[in-house]
């Protein structure tokens, strides 16, 4: 691989890393559309352009979402109960929904994100927050939701904070343990969509060296080494800068970067 590659891989992590931290975002967000044009201009086969990125990036996402797991638990954050109901949802709806992903032609997958990412701007800019109306369903609705937050999570190789979050606000959890909590659903997301898209890759004709099914490990390991230390400086970062601009900004840049993607994929 070129060095030009390492260290486009290496700027991307630091960007990933000090957004995650400072806006309590996953990578997914921008991984996925700068991944699938980097794919393209290294000539990754276009039919799986956009799965390798969603695998790619959800494997990235794991020692991320372990670090913030971990930071969240030591301030008393998480909601374990919570987690432990949802986790058997989110680990089947995830898997399954690799499944699905592999089935669906790249453009599908672009265009599904592109409308995702377009909502997940949409709550930034307008600060939607459910307001608390009742209280958590049993287990099983609660692993049933975790059902639809992990398949739709898979799709779109997020960590389901913008769908855990405002679930578990409207189910009268306070907003600083919903992030908490939704940090530490991120990892099993993270976990099972990774395994999903390598399993589902395996024996797929001219992926690139360096990939284990739709997971192109040089970019995962690339990007991992940088995000796990740039997350804390963002973290830090947060109670230094206007974040609520910062939301507004990083939602133009998610709506230009999936418009980006969208023409990277069907312009061919």
């Amino acid at each position: 691989m070129d060095p030009i590659w390492w260290l486009a891989y290496l700027a991307l992590g630091g960007v990933v890393g000090i957004f995650a931290g400072l806006l309590g975002v996953g990578g997914g967000g921008i991984m996925v559309p700068i991944l699938t044009s980097l794919f393209a201009l290294q000539g990754f086969p276009h039919d799986t352009l956009v799965h390798v990125a969603l695998g790619t990036s959800l494997a990235a996402i794991v020692p991320t979402s372990l670090a913030s797991l971990r930071a969240h638990h030591r301030r008393g954050g998480v909601v374990w109960p919570v987690v432990r109901s949802i986790t058997p949802g989110i680990l089947v709806g995830t898997f399954l929904g690799t499944f699905l992903a592999s089935h669906v032609p790249t453009s599908g997958l672009a265009i599904f994100f592109a409308c995702f990412m377009a909502f997940v701007s949409l709550q930034m800019l307008i600060n939607l927050k459910p307001q608390p109306s009742r209280t958590l369903p049993g287990a099983w609705g609660v692993s049933g939701v975790g059902l639809g937050i992990g398949g739709i999570s898979a799709l779109v190789a997020i960590g389901g904070g913008s769908l855990t979050v405002p679930f578990l606000t409207w189910c009268n959890v306070s907003m600083r343990r919903a992030i908490g909590t939704s940090a530490a659903v991120g990892l099993p997301i993270a976990l099972a969509g990774a395994v999903g898209y390598l399993i589902n890759g395996l024996g797929e004709p001219g992926l690139p060296v360096g990939a284990l099914g739709f997971v192109y490990w040089p970019a995962v390991i690339l990007m991992s080494s940088v995000s796990f230390f740039t997350a804390p400086l963002g973290a830090r970062l947060a109670h230094r800068l206007p974040v609520s601009a910062l939301k507004r900004i990083f939602a133009f840049v998610l709506m230009a970067l999936s418009v980006k993607m969208l023409f990277t994929v069907l312009s061919g």
